[in-house]
């Protein structure tokens, strides 16, 4: 049986690893040298999507009553954003965790000869940590973080360059993640899109975004996998 797909891209947080509470942690940490009050887990699973600057921009306009405009023009953001990268940076690692069968699932996929490609919004030197510390960095032929092109996901421009890059037609790839942002992306690009219910997607069921199918975890990439290749992944 030939494998279903060629190229698979997939999201990070909240998709291949459980990122919230450290996430959590270093804003937390940032607010509270700020002299503010501390921001709820669900808030903060709720932002995240658009990457750690944008969480934090987010988290700062509720604290502050204002717009997140107005944060980013603010003179003393760019300090924040400094005092928070290096509470991140710190907390990488320390209160994630892969999610159900992860692991074995990069591994079989790529014994299989799929090419897999990580696609997230987190900037680079957050997502090289958090990849490094899970030891899922040799299992990716190329990671795209937020800071790595010009544009971001939902723009489709990060697919596309993998689909040249590595010579893939669009109906033999697929976008696995978690959130509307995801599925925007996949469609952008004219590509499949699975999604996972148990990351979170700004705190909405992720069937109200369409994807073309929600898979319980990371496993249902492997059940049409060459018998061998999938076994040797295990």
């Amino acid at each position: 049986m030939p494998r279903p797909f060629d190229l698979i891209l997939f999201d990070l947080d909240g998709t291949l690893i459980e990122t919230a509470p450290e996430i959590a942690d270093a804003v937390n940490d940032t607010l509270t040298a700020l002299g503010h009050p501390a921001v709820s887990q669900q808030e903060v699973n709720d932002w995240i999507g658009h990457g750690t600057r944008e969480l934090l921009i987010q988290a700062l306009a509720k604290l502050l009553n204002t717009t997140t405009q107005q944060v980013r023009e603010a003179e003393a953001f760019a300090a924040i954003e400094a005092e928070f990268g290096l509470h991140y940076q710190r907390r990488c690692g320390t209160r994630s965790h892969l999610y159900p069968h992860v692991r074995e699932t990069l591994q079989a996929l790529r014994a299989a000869g799929v090419t897999l490609v990580l696609m997230t919004n987190k900037e680079g030197r957050y997502t090289q940590t958090v990849l490094d510390v899970h030891g899922l960095t040799p299992l990716f032929h190329r990671v795209i973080s937020g800071d790595t092109l010009p544009v971001k996901k939902p723009d489709p421009a990060g697919v596309h360059d993998c689909l040249q890059r590595f010579g893939v037609a669009r109906e033999r790839a697929l976008f696995v993640g978690d959130s509307s942002i995801d599925v925007a992306t996949a469609r952008n690009a004219g590509v499949t899109v699975w999604a996972l219910p148990y990351g979170y997607n700004m705190g909405e069921p992720i069937e109200a975004c369409g994807p073309d199918r929600v898979i319980p975890d990371l496993s249902a990439l492997t059940t049409q996998l060459p018998v061998r290749a999938a076994a040797a992944g295990a």
